[in-house]
């Protein structure tokens, strides 16, 4: 149930609005520059440390008078929604990868099969050969 009163009385009334809209909270998050400028220019590599050091101080804002909660609580949505999409590009890519290796392993497939016959082609013609050589050999005796 939400409650009466001022946009923002606790932590759960605002992970309820986000989590009612997601549309919503793109564009909660999106107008704060400071938030998106400070997660977009980071390596996925970082993205691990960003989001357990801005959920640390979010940790120690809420268990002090710090109202500075709002805002680290847009931080870490904004962390969780780079990672949802670094996610979502990670297994396209993946897919994509593997579509890849399966299309290498059928050419490998077939150059393999390609030169069994060749093989074959060529222990042919050197029977031929010998045959033809053992008919030459015997007709000149």
């Amino acid at each position: 149930m939400r409650r009466v009163g001022g946009p923002l009385l606790c932590v759960g009334d605002l992970l309820q609005d986000l989590s009612e809209d997601a549309g919503a909270a793109a564009a909660v998050i999106s107008p704060c520059p400071s938030i998106s400028g400070d997660a977009s220019p980071l390596p996925p590599s970082h993205l691990r440390s960003l989001f357990e050091a801005t959920y640390d101080q979010l940790t120690e804002s809420l268990a002090g008078t710090d109202h500075s909660w709002t805002q680290l609580t847009l931080k870490l949505c904004s962390a969780v929604e780079t990672a949802d999409k670094l996610v979502s590009l990670a297994q396209s890519n993946a897919e994509v990868l593997l579509d890849k290796v399966n299309s290498l392993d059928n050419i490998i497939k077939r150059s393999h099969s390609a030169v069994e016959v060749a093989r074959a082609l060529c222990g042919e013609k050197s029977k031929r050969e010998m045959a033809t050589n053992d008919c030459v050999r015997g007709s000149e005796e």
